[in-house]
């Protein structure tokens, strides 16, 4: 099949199913299809940054490659007096995030459909969080870093979420490139991932 994830409309036949479960603290029940990331269930990726990543209660926080919501809506839950924006290329994961968001009651989320940072002209952010779409390949990858810091307040945070096989090691040294050495760093390593910060300095 050559369709991915990071397709902008997958083909893909729907198949939609839903199923609960527990991020910070929070319980949430989610639906996903076919034609998104993780589908079956939260992946361990996404669950080590939702661990990880610190989130302001009053910030305005950006999901890059939301999927069907798992990250931003659990920042939604930790920023109770912020906002989360959330943004996917994949338009089928839009609606599954608002769906998801709606279904939870977490209204303090706005999704848009987005290649990238395409739709975010101007906006800034308190902490930028992503689980970047390795399949899509390593240029498109280090382009959400060098982009995401002209999206970040200063002293804001992007927050990352790799696996040590797929590149971990030349992303860390891609943040140093954009970021600075001294404002990257490894906060937590499990099972090969790494959860990555770069904070604009």
């Amino acid at each position: 099949m050559n369709e991915h994830y990071y397709s902008r409309r997958p083909t893909t036949a729907s198949d939609r199913h839903s199923f609960e479960t527990s991020l910070r603290g929070f319980s949430l029940r989610l639906t996903t299809d076919a034609g998104v990331f993780a589908r079956e269930a939260v992946d361990y990726g996404s669950r080590m940054l939702i661990e990880n990543m610190e989130i302001p209660e009053n910030g305005r926080i950006l999901d890059v490659g939301c999927g069907y919501g798992p990250i931003g809506l659990t920042a939604a839950r930790l920023a109770s007096g912020g906002h989360v924006t959330m943004i996917d290329v994949n338009e089928r994961a839009v609606e599954l995030a608002l769906l998801n968001a709606e279904a939870n009651g977490i209204s303090n989320v706005s999704l848009l459909q987005s290649d990238l940072f395409s739709a975010l002209e101007g906006r800034t952010f308190d902490v930028i969080l992503t689980n970047p779409p390795i399949r899509a390949g390593k240029a498109v990858v280090h382009q959400i870093f060098e982009e995401a810091r002209d999206h970040l307040i200063p002293g804001g945070s992007l927050w990352v979420v790799i696996q040590k096989k797929q590149g971990a090691p030349s992303a860390r040294a891609k943040l140093e490139e954009v970021y600075g050495a001294g404002a990257v760093e490894e906060i937590g390593k499990d099972k090969g991932f790494r959860i990555f910060r770069a904070k604009k300095v």
